[in-house]
């Protein structure tokens, strides 16, 4: 995969590429990376890259020219179109599932805006995609785009060292994780459960599905309706309805 960044502040996209998962998927090849700074594509002599909104209001709004200039230059050579992502409060809430969808794609393209938004022919005629991390505000699209950046490229074949590590993340089964548990098994008289310590594995498993579900129904109900349930799920979801003796 390779992802472009566009910004009016590489400085601050740049150091996150060099560190952790990011840094050991690109020395593994798996993916790469490029920022640019659109202000380097403006018409403008002043090197303005934004300007007063038409009709009145607060705030400047980015303009349409530098942007499309620098999609359009980057996409030139390319044989297939890339996913253009718009990072705007407007846009979609993101999910796990998202992240899963653009993890199939070759190459992202991330537009990071700052100001008051965006002229509105930037989201109609070149965005594919707007996106939202959350209903709140940033000052720009540059922490919202590492965000996304960060949840897709760990989903990337043999970028994490566990092929199964993301496997049972939170989202991903549209529940909750599980608890987890290290050493040491005792730790102020706090006590990993006894099945985990048992070698049993349907039994762990077992434990970790209704402990999932016990999380998602305690903090987040609203998954249960859109997540794939199993009629043993259902009965272990009605049970923990039913009762709260579970540990």
């Amino acid at each position: 995969m390779h992802i472009d960044v566009l910004t009016l502040f590489p400085e601050i996209v740049q150091p996150f590429f060099k560190h952790s998962i990011l840094k050991r998927a690109i020395e593994k090849q798996k993916v790469s990376y490029e920022t640019i700074n659109f202000r380097e594509y403006t018409e403008d002599k002043h090197q303005k890259v934004d300007d007063y909104p038409y009709g009145g209001g607060a705030g400047m709004v980015l303009t349409p020219q530098p942007i499309f200039d620098a999609v359009e230059c980057i996409t030139k050579h390319k044989k297939s179109q890339p996913r253009i992502v718009l990072m705007c409060p407007q846009g979609e809430t993101y999910t796990q599932q998202k992240a899963e969808e653009l993890s199939k794609e070759d190459h992202l393209i991330f537009i990071c805006g700052h100001y008051e938004g965006y002229d509105e022919r930037i989201r109609t005629h070149l965005a594919t995609d707007e996106i939202s991390i959350g209903d709140f505000i940033l000052t720009g699209g540059e922490l919202g785009a590492m965000v996304v950046i960060d949840s897709v490229v760990r989903l990337l074949p043999g970028v994490l060292g566990n092929k199964e590590s993301s496997l049972d993340d939170s989202f991903t089964t549209g529940l909750l994780e599980y608890p987890q548990y290290t050493r040491p098994e005792n730790f102020r008289e706090m006590k990993v459960p006894k099945v985990l310590l048992s070698g049993h594995h349907e039994k762990i498993a077992t434990w970790r599905r209704k402990q999932s579900l016990k999380r998602t129904y305690e903090r987040r109900k609203d998954l249960l309706d859109s997540a794939n349930l199993s009629e043993e799920d259902k009965a272990l979801l009605q049970e923990l309805k039913e009762s709260n003796k579970y540990g």
